[in-house]
């Protein structure tokens, strides 16, 4: 029976230093996880720190993620980040010390070219997932691209999308499953969907984070249930993903971006364990 989980064709793979991430081979799962953005240096490298001790104890691979600006704030007054430039500095700092590969995203065609020379992973924001020029231009660097699925598209609808980068000359792709638009400000999760976009042919993420979001509910921000997190993520990985995909700070209630939805950093280590022994199910 095709239940849209098992190793893929073409197994997406990305090379940082000695250690080699697969995403699709069936092998393992991939964790991108981190702080929603860089508030200060020292809170990401701490934070980076404790999520490299679990995942290494147990057996996952990791990237960081963490945002250098956040172009999509509901208020003009809401935390973007330290600015670009210093931004993308102590990220690459952070990574050198803590010899990781990182991802974080991109919201305009200027910030390509650069980011590129940071990150491993590129990102594209679920908003701004069908901007063509975005796409491609994120697609020549060669990189490992990270597609989150608009909260607009059907999980069908990736398959024209992908194709823009591959295209383009990179078939280095990821989808990533973040919720659909039911109503306002609710989003829904259907996972039928991530086995339809693995069928389209690339790894999928699920993003258990975002999903959860209250996408403006507050009036001035998005919202959030982050005690669905842990449950999202089962549910994705009993279905079956090739990766896991979620914000962690060390005290969400007084993160400056997405708090409502990060997972607190004390309880990684459970959430983790779960996931890995329902990942082994499968095999």
């Amino acid at each position: 029976m095709n239940t849209g989980f098992g190793p893929l064709n073409k197994p997406v793979v990305l090379k940082n230093g000695s250690e080699t991430i697969t995403w699709g081979d069936g092998k393992n799962f991939v964790l991108f996880a981190g702080p929603d953005i860089i508030e200060d240096e020292g809170m990401v490298l701490e934070t980076g720190k404790e999520i490299q001790r679990v995942t290494k104890a147990l057996g996952i691979p990791w990237i960081l993620k963490c945002s250098f600006d956040k172009a999509n704030r509901q208020s003009a007054t809401s935390f973007r980040g330290p600015g670009v430039n210093s931004a993308l500095k102590s990220l690459e700092k952070i990574k050198g010390e803590l010899g990781c590969a990182l991802l974080t995203d991109v919201h305009e065609t200027i910030q390509v070219k650069e980011t590129a020379e940071v990150a491993d992973v590129l990102q594209i924001p679920a908003f701004l997932s069908r901007q063509t020029d975005l796409l491609v231009e994120t697609a020549k660097t060669g990189k490992v691209i990270h597609i989150k699925k608009g909260q607009f598209l059907a999980p069908w609808d990736m398959k024209a999308i992908a194709q823009k980068a591959v295209n383009a000359g990179n078939d280095k792709i990821l989808l990533c499953e973040r919720g659909t638009t039911f109503g306002y400000n609710r989003l829904i999760n259907d996972m039928t969907g991530l086995v339809e976009m693995r069928r389209l042919g690339f790894p999928v993420i699920m993003d258990c984070t975002h999903s959860t979001q209250l996408p403006g509910a507050t009036g001035e921000s998005s919202g959030g249930r982050g005690d669905m997190v842990w449950p999202l993520a089962r549910a994705a990985m009993a279905v079956g993903v090739d990766g896991i995909f979620l914000e962690t700070h060390p005290n969400p209630e007084k993160a400056l971006c997405d708090g409502p939805t990060s997972l607190p950093l004390k309880n990684l280590e459970t959430v983790l364990t779960n996931l890995k022994k329902i990942w082994t199910t499968h095999f």
